[in-house]
């Protein structure tokens, strides 16, 4: 196609090879296999000029915007494109309103020719089925499909607000959390319950209590509310301890674990697109272990 376009503008079989780096007779053997598959004729020839048919000329206008087509897709595409276009980014929602939100007006500012699509859900995604470029998740992973960026990682603390500490008194070891509502999750999670330290053994405190919720920005206004006591992220309730909206109990008995943050994304062997790569560098770069 884009010999027979070339061989049209330039009326001649000598001067579109010349274009296209190609012999003469390379030219004239490619158009005529072209009018084969067709089953049309392309060009009238004679010995001094070369005009398209009235087939030849509608073949014309439509290659010519089919290779335009081609030539745009095949840009957009290309991982040397500039940092342009629309990003789909899924997070939870800790996640979400914590580290990610506060970050999106300095990250526009940076790459101004990018759009953000960001859907904040506790729900753990499919990249393919939601259309998404990114997912941003707390915890570990178990997709092996997925490659992963580490962003960071974070401290979980057991925290309740000083409302409920008054009338539900506050407890001083793991066995007094047995009569104290333990703030949970409506869906099943990747490590159940809260690891905690009794003597020389790691126990699992179990949650319970008379309300579960969907997803961890909801628990953190429950423990504000005086509901329960909690397992959160410390980026989420830093500001609340500094404040003594919340205070953490059982420090000593809590296990000192956490959980990664990673933003993870299809990893099918091809290259990631620029877009992609610049909302995940400018994440890991900004997030860090003062942020969490």
């Amino acid at each position: 196609m884009e010999v027979f376009v070339a061989a049209a503008e330039a009326s001649g079989f000598t001067a579109a090879a010349r274009a296209e780096g190609m012999t003469p007779s390379a030219v004239s053997k490619l158009i005529a296999r072209l009018e084969d598959r067709l089953g049309a004729r392309l060009f009238n020839r004679s010995t001094r000029k070369l005009q398209l048919t009235e087939e030849g000329a509608n073949f014309y206008e439509r290659a010519k915007t089919i290779l335009a087509e081609i030539e745009e897709a095949e840009r957009c595409a290309g991982v040397g494109e500039a940092r342009a276009g629309l990003v789909r980014v899924s997070v939870n929602h800790p996640v979400g309103m914590h580290l990610v939100l506060p970050r999106v007006g300095a990250f526009l500012d940076r790459y101004p020719e990018i759009e953000l699509d960001i859907s904040l859900t506790d729900r753990v995604v499919d990249l393919l089925d939601e259309r998404a470029d990114i997912a941003i998740r707390s915890g570990p992973l178990a997709d092996s499909r997925l490659r992963a960026r580490k962003l960071g990682w974070t401290r979980l603390m057991i925290v309740g607000a000083p409302a409920y500490f008054k009338r539900h008194g506050t407890p001083k070891r793991p066995a007094d959390l047995d009569r104290h509502h333990r703030l949970g999750f409506s869906y099943a999670r990747a490590i159940q319950g809260w690891p905690m330290r009794e003597g020389e053994k790691t126990i699992t405190v179990p949650t319970k209590a008379p309300v579960r919720i969907s997803d961890g920005e909801a628990l953190r206004r429950l423990a504000l509310e005086g509901v329960g006591l909690a397992r959160l992220a410390h980026f989420s309730i830093r500001e609340d301890l500094k404040a003594g909206r919340l205070k953490q109990v059982l420090k000593s008995a809590t296990v000192h674990d956490g959980e990664d943050i990673h933003a993870v994304f299809i990893g099918d062997g091809g290259p990631t697109p620029a877009r992609v790569r610049a909302f995940v560098d400018f994440l890991a770069e900004t997030i860090g272990p003062d942020s969490l």
